[in-house]
Formats: C-alpha cells, sequence, structure tokens
C-alpha cells in the first residue's frame, strides 16, 4: 500500500504519497488547502509527475526503433511505487527505478528521482532523469499540480493567470488528446489570462513555446502563486469545465502531433541522454495569501 511522506514548515505542510511521488495535500498555517483533493466526480489525479511521455501517443502505442510498445497517456510514473530515498522536515527525495515491468514497455535503465523541498513559503519540486543504460534514451518529462479554483478565501472573485515575460503564446489544440498541426491566436492579452471554464471546453491549453519560465496565478485581490520553471519550457493549463481546481503544467515534451511518426524521438520536444547522462527539471511556487 501506499505511504504518504509529510514536510513542513511554520508556513506550509505538505503530503507526498509512494505512488507516482505524487502530493497530496498542501496546506497553510492560516488552514487554507490548495491543492485539488483528488475528487473522483471530476478527476483522481491531484500532482502527477509525467514520465517517459507527457500526453497521448497514437492509439496509446509508442514505437522506439520501429518497435511498438503499450503506453497509457501521460506515461507509468504516477501508476508506480516510488522509494523513499531520503527525508528531513523540510524535504523528500523519492526514486523509481527501472524494474521488468517498465522495460517491458520502456526498454531502458533509468533513474528518475522526485525531490519536494520547502523554504519560508515557497514549495520546490525538482527532477533527475538519469541513462544508467548503454543505449541513447528518449523521454518526456512534465509536472501536473492541480490547484485550488477558486483559490482559498477567494470564492467569488475572478481568477488570473499573468506571464511574467507579458507574451502571448500561441495555442495549439487537442484533437482527441493529440496536437492539431495547426496553432490558434493566444487567449492571452499582454501575458494576461482571466479564467474561464468555458476557455476548457475543448480540453487543455497548449502552449508549446512563448510562455516564459514564470507567471502567477491569483485571485483579484486575494491569495497568490508566484510561479517558476526550470528547464521546461511547454505549459499547458487545464480543468474539467465545472471542477474546482486549475492545473498548472510545465512540461519538456508534448502529446504527439496528429498524423505524426509514433516514434517516441521524434515527438515534440523530446529529450535524449546519452549513456550515463542526467537531466534535472524543476518548478517552484511561493504561496501568498
Amino acid at each position: 500500500m501506499p505511504t504518504n511522506t509529510r514536510i513542513e514548515n511554520a508556513f506550509l505542510t505538505v503530503d507526498i504519497s509512494s505512488l507516482g511521488a505524487e502530493m497530496q495535500s498542501i496546506t497553510s498555517a492560516d488552514g487554507g488547502s490548495w491543492l485539488w483533493n483528488g475528487d473522483a466526480a471530476f478527476w483522481t489525479g491531484r500532482s502527477p509527475v509525467l514520465f517517459p511521455i507527457v500526453g497521448k501517443a497514437p492509439n496509446d502505442t509508442l514505437a522506439i526503433d520501429g518497435k511498438p510498445y503499450p503506453m497509457a497517456q501521460h506515461g507509468f510514473a504516477r501508476r508506480r511505487e516510488f522509494t523513499i530515498e531520503t527525508r528531513s522536515a523540510t524535504a523528500c527525495r523519492y526514486v523509481l527505478e527501472a524494474s521488468d515491468e517498465t522495460r517491458a514497455v520502456y526498454p531502458f535503465d533509468f533513474r528518475l528521482t522526485v525531490e519536494h523541498s520547502l523554504d519560508d513559503r515557497t514549495l520546490t519540486v525538482t527532477s533527475t532523469v538519469e541513462n544508467r543504460g548503454s543505449a541513447p534514451m528518449p523521454f518526456g518529462f512534465g509536472y501536473h499540480p492541480a490547484f485550488s479554483w477558486p483559490l482559498p478565501g477567494a470564492e467569488g472573485k475572478p481568477h488570473t493567470v499573468t506571464l511574467a515575460n507579458g507574451g502571448e503564446p500561441l495555442r495549439q489544440p487537442l484533437e482527441n488528446g493529440l496536437l492539431s498541426t495547426n496553432r490558434t491566436p493566444s487567449p492571452f492579452e499582454r501575458g494576461r489570462l482571466v479564467l474561464a471554464h468555458e476557455l476548457f471546453a475543448n480540453d487543455a491549453l497548449v502552449f508549446p513555446e512563448g510562455a516564459g519560465d514564470s507567471l502567477v496565478y491569483a485571485a483579484e485581490d486575494g491569495p497568490s502563486l508566484a510561479f517558476r520553471f526550470d528547464n521546461l519550457p511547454n505549459l499547458a493549463l487545464w480543468t474539467k469545465p465545472g471542477a474546482p481546481f486549475l492545473c498548472v503544467e510545465p512540461w519538456h515534451g508534448t502529446a504527439a502531433e496528429c498524423g505524426a511518426s509514433p516514434e517516441l524521438k521524434d515527438r515534440p520536444y523530446t529529450s535524449v541522454l546519452e549513456s550515463g547522462e542526467a537531466k534535472r527539471f524543476a518548478f517552484s511556487v511561493t504561496f501568498s495569501a
């Protein structure tokens, strides 16, 4: 059975499950609950880690060097049991290593670490993917945290996402979970997007490039979450219309494009590690009431 690890300081308490190294709750000292609770009426996820793909593969099948492998949306890491490696009052690190079961669907010797740490009002999640095999290893990686919408104490207030770079990144729509080859005008105006559930009537808002490395999700004259992203060039925003959460998803890798090659190495923004190499990905979020 999965077990939870708790990290905390004077400002925040975070619970992380061994299943998927997935956060289960984020609570502030005033009792505010900031992370989605996983209500199955909408979506059972809370903050899954996406590996070795982000998004869908055509017919849920990847090709690696021409050989087909079954692969569910967002990969298998979120359904795997991680092992706790280190733990302190304010940080913990989980690890997932290749096994016979993972090699049957992803034939590489990998090591994935996921560390959660607290510093005052800032939570940082850092992941490292290592190639411990002899062959080049392609993969996608991403984070999928879901935060309360409305934010604690901000019921009835407009909520916005504001890009620090002031950008108006083009959207790449999804068609049955795969990326359309067309891009559509940005819903952002001078870096600002006023959130509305109808924006998500046709699935997630995916911005493959141009969203920058930081943004703020906030309620008008209310609480805010300030994000920074490291080595995560793609951004998606998602909810199920009517659901009380917003996913802020930084990625390095996206779903396959419609009609494109099923090869993993050909998916947009795929990383490839040579033998012995490692790659780091991180995001931080600062909570302000």
